[in-house]
């Protein structure tokens, strides 16, 4: 092209397109393209595979790749682009390039577009590791396609600045170093060190400078227009400032040059600022974002919005988050913030939000303390010369009226460790959170004057207090409990009797005289003392009574809270009720002698507080043949030697079109044997009702070659020395199900990646026919290369089998079920035997056979009945639970999620299922050997070495051709006098 042609005729963008392809050209031409390229694909792949630990982590995504990636583009763009204007100027091409008919911007914007392109195909060469992720376990592209959008913006921001660096100086190390100080500064602003240093709003101003941690909002699969016009705002900016630098230099130092040049650099400042002020304009649009994640995972679900559209009084949602907290929690503020507001911006004034940092306002942070039950938290954080505690707050609390729901650390926070130096902080699933709490304040609660204008009959409300002997800790608490509870009588309309029982503790036999009374036992003042106290406080509606636990550091607002949960607990009609069936320990021997024995406890502990935040959660004794009218869900959790009053509780309780969920297994672990993993055979006493059902529950154990480790403590010599350690094995009793092995048509499993059955038995189904009309869900099956054995031995034999310590896995092997759901009607098992509770062994019918002569027994189901078998109990066992706690892993917690996701079943809660299975949760990748990882890992390395060659032959031909003189004239720069 000529430069009469590039003036008059030709588009804008040829000459644009002509430098870019020239420049392009000469990253290949010269080593540039190869050094870049190779140093990226090697620094990319090795803190993916190494520094991250792909396979280590077992999670389905390629965020190790994105990671890094802002702090690697620091040095890899200020490399290539110290030399782009700063070589022109010291080698004195630039007056050469100033006679040239193109105007400055299609030169700068040539020698951008020609960076970026070379930066497009070093993340080209990197697609093969999503490819290959892909193959290994169920990725989500939502964050790959942000991810690679977002390293190119960045990228885009990057490059502009280092080209104006370069722009300002003929010294290419000039040029480096200051492009570093630069875009290092950009990076560390928004780092979570940094914005930890800072208060709230502070942290806030610096997250969203930062070109990180812009970028990880992006990388995240959420496209939001601020941080899209950021980067662009910031390219924009610099190039404006790049096109300035250089027509500064192309304007001669005369009388009409200088004022022409302050004119363009009015004129450039304007532009720049311009494209950064607006900024300022869209940060509060935190609507303006497109989640392309697959589940929605950063976006307010349909199922929330019919929440909040259900609405009748206004609900306000207060955050209290302190500015100064811990690094690793300082990025999750703002996006709490967001989302906080976007259901004010959903709720279209029902819904009002506040912000609050309870350490900059005594007051607020008093009413947070008082009327909320909020405490700080203390974290330990390292800080420049020394380790400190900071106490903070994070805390969201949910109002409405008088009524509130507080949401803490354990609601919102789920922290794992992979390491003694990596842990992990992460969102649960605050929608999931909030919106429970939004309908529990807005459904499940009403006032406190309603709670007692439902109730027939008085409650009681009983403190039995020792104050004489109570403990330094507790001596608050009487007077505060007093106070709460005369408050809460007054408000009672006269249907709460008040009365404080002061035991004499001086008397040898008042302890007999108080259990036979209330059925309390007193607590040991100390651990070496011989005192003992009272601080027990019941509440009792009819026959129903309730323990309210004493803790040494409560508050007003805990007791008061705790008081009216178990009033509304016992009161019917208020929230959905469990009823759970679970064996009690073995009672233990007292610690020292002369002491009372401890209770025993219950077991299930933690699926027991997970049930009891959204239900009421009852204990059940079915010995009297009975499930209670008013039990919603029936949870036999580990059932054992069920008689026949048991089973006809059980029978009749689904005969009435009642949700059972049958929790069972032929073993359970042995915790009498110490020092070594032993299981015992149990009978439940429900196989034949199951079989009734159509549920065969085998009585054999499964092993799975596809399973959890076991972490087992091992030995080896360190100079002389033995050492234990601990080392993970793999378990073949830890079956380890993925979502190949689920019903992907039933919600139940919605959400869930996997779960893990513990010492599991295999079930079958009886024949179709036996079945009827009922809705059969093969809910959860083992993998393919699974087994079963009869055998109770569970122990690793790693002297007999030192690899694995275990035998070879037979031939034969099959997927095993272990899960069941069933809807429709059920026959009594009942229906043609005497009844436990109404009839005798002497009824006969005239056939001769046994039967219920009374009628009472209900012989048949509606149609609207559940059914659920699982066939291992341990999966959600305390013991089990803490032993995947002390590995750094969450995979423990799935198994109560899927519990937590069954009673949502069965209630037909699909808003919260649904809003439950939207949380982000681990995509784990399926089971392989050492070698498969090898070998996916070397493919990756393959297809990287391909790319590079490809490039390779790319500059090799340019090369050649330059040297022939090969190219065409017509595309050198201006259309004469050859190449600039």
């Amino acid at each position: 092209m000529s430069g009469t042609q590039g003036q008059s005729g030709a588009p804008r963008i040829a000459g644009v397109r002509i430098i870019a392809a020239k420049e392009l050209r000469g990253y290949f031409v010269s080593p540039v393209a190869m050094i870049f390229l190779s140093i990226f694909l090697v620094a990319s792949l090795f803190t993916f595979f190494w520094v991250d630990g792909f396979f280590a982590r077992n999670l389905a995504d390629i965020r190790p790749l994105f990671e890094w990636m802002p702090a690697l583009l620091i040095f890899l763009v200020a490399a290539l682009t110290m030399r782009q204007w700063s070589d022109e100027q010291k080698m004195g091409t630039m007056e050469l390039l100033f006679t040239l008919p193109v105007p400055t911007w299609k030169m700068v914007l040539g020698k951008f577009l020609a960076g970026w392109a070379l930066m497009g195909v070093a993340l080209a060469l990197t697609v093969g590791i999503p490819l290959s992720v892909a193959t290994m376990g169920d990725l989500d592209w939502g964050p790959v396609i942000g991810g690679y959008a977002g390293a190119m913006m960045l990228a885009g921001a990057y490059l502009a600045i280092g080209l104006f660096v370069s722009s300002t100086t003929d010294n290419q190390i000039v040029s480096l170093m200051v492009t570093l100080v630069l875009l290092g500064l950009l990076y560390l602003a928004g780092a979570p060190q940094v914005t930890a240093l800072a208060g709230a709003a502070g942290a806030e101003i610096l997250s969203s400078i930062g070109a990180g941690s812009r970028f990880a909002s992006i990388a995240r699969g959420v496209f939001d227009l601020r941080d899209i016009f950021y980067y662009l705002s910031i390219t924009g900016a610099f190039l404006t400032l790049n096109t300035y630098a250089l027509e500064s230099k192309r304007l001669d130092r005369n009388v009409s040059g200088e004022r022409g040049l302050l004119g363009r650099r009015v004129l450039a400042g304007l532009v720049a600022l311009n494209l950064l002020l607006p900024n300022l304009w869209i940060a509060p649009a935190s609507a303006a974002r497109l989640d392309i994640t697959q589940r929605g995972e950063y976006s307010i679900s349909t199922a929330t919005k019919t929440v909040i559209q259900g609405l009748q009084d206004p609900v306000t949602i207060i955050g209290y988050f302190s500015g100064k907290t811990h690094p690793l929690l300082q990025p999750l503020v703002p996006r709490i913030r967001d989302l906080i507001k976007e259901y004010e911006s959903v709720g279209r004034g029902v819904i009002r939000t506040r912000f609050i940092d309870p350490r900059e306002n005594e007051e607020e942070e008093k009413e947070a303390n008082e009327t909320y039950g909020i405490k700080s938290i203390p974290f330990r954080i390292s800080e420049r010369h020394q380790d400190a505690v900071v106490n903070s707050y994070f805390n969201i609390v949910v109002r409405q009226g008088d009524e509130h729901v507080v949401l803490g650390f354990q609601e919102l926070i789920e922290v794992s460790a992979r390491g003694p130096e990596n842990i992990e902080v992460k969102l649960q699933n605050p929608e999931y959170a909030i919106t429970r709490a939004i309908k529990r304040v807005s459904e499940g609660f009403q006032s406190l004057e309603n709670v007692f204008a439902r109730l027939e009959e008085k409650a009681e409300l009983t403190a039995v207090i020792s104050p004489q002997t109570l403990p330094d800790d507790f001596k608050k608490i009487p007077e505060m409990i007093d106070k709460v509870a005369r408050e809460i009588q007054g408000r009672s309309g006269g249907k709460l009797e008040y009365k404080v029982v002061n035991p004499d503790v001086t008397r040898q036999d008042t302890p007999q005289e108080i259990y036979n009374t209330y059925r309390i036992k007193p607590m040991m003042a100390g651990l070496f003392s011989n005192d003992y106290f009272y601080l027990h406080l019941f509440v009792k509606v009819g026959a129903k009574a309730e323990l309210i636990p004493p803790q040494a550091d409560q508050t007003e607002a805990d007791i008061r809270k705790n008081l009216e949960a178990a009033l509304r607990r016992r009161t019917p009609g208020f929230l959905k009720t469990i009823g759970m069936v679970v064996p009690r320990e073995t009672p233990q021997q007292p610690m020292f002698p002369g002491q009372m024995p401890p209770q025993p406890r219950e077991g299930f502990q933690t699926l027991r507080r997970a049930l009891s935040e959204n239900y009421t959660v009852e204990t059940v004794d079915l010995s009297k043949g009975v499930v209670p009218p008013h039990i919603d869900v029936l949870l036999l959790m580990q059932p054992e030697k069920a008689g026949d009053k048991e089973r006809f509780a059980v029978d009749q309780f689904l005969m009435r079109g009642g949700n059972l969920v049958a929790v069972t297994s032929g073993y359970k672990l042995d915790m009498s044997s110490m020092g070594k993993l032993a299981v015992v055979k149990v009978e439940s006493g429900l196989e034949d009702l199951l079989k009734h059902y159509g549920v065969i529950a085998g009585k054999d154990l499964v092993l799975d070659t596809q399973n959890h480790p076991l972490p087992v403590p091992v030995e080896r010599s360190v100079g002389g020395f033995r050492v234990q350690e601990i080392k993970l094995f793999k378990y073949p009793y830890f079956v380890d199900i993925r979502s190949d092995g689920f019903d992907k048509d039933n919600p139940i499993l919605s959400g869930l990646p996997g779960v893990a059955m513990h010492f599991a038995s295999a079930l079958r189904l009886e024949d179709k026919p036996k079945l009827g009309d009922r809705k059969v869900s093969e809910l959860i099956r083992s993998s393919e290369n699974s087994w079963t054995t009869s055998s109770s031995e569970v122990q690793p034999d790693f002297e007999k089998y030192p690899e694995t310590g275990f035998a070879d896995p037979p031939a034969d092997r099959a997927r095993q079920l272990l899960g069941v759901a069933m809807t429709g009607s059920f026959d009594s098992y009942f229906a043609d035997k005497p009844s436990p509770l109404f009839g005798t062994g002497a009824d006969k019918e005239k056939d001769g056979k046994a039967a219920d002569r009374t009628g009472r027994t209900l012989k048949k189901s509606p149609d609207t009945a559940k059914l659920v078998v699982l066939s291992s109990t341990e999966f959600v066992n305390d013991t089990i639970l803490m032993m995947s706690r002390q590995m750094g892993s969450d995979q423990g917690m799935l198994g109560v999620k899927l519990i937590e996701n069954i009673i949502d079943w069965s209630l037909e809660d699909a808003t919260m299922l649904g809003i439950r299975s939207r949380g982000t949760v681990a995509r784990t990748l399926r089971p392989m050997e050492k070698s498969a990882q090898e070998k996916y890992e070397w493919i990756n390395y393959l297809t990287a070495l391909i790319g590079l060659a490809v490039v390779f032959g790319m500059g090799v031909q340019q090369r050649r051709a330059r040297r022939m003189d090969l190219l065409p004239r017509e595309e050198a720069l201006g259309g004469k006098g050859g190449e600039a």
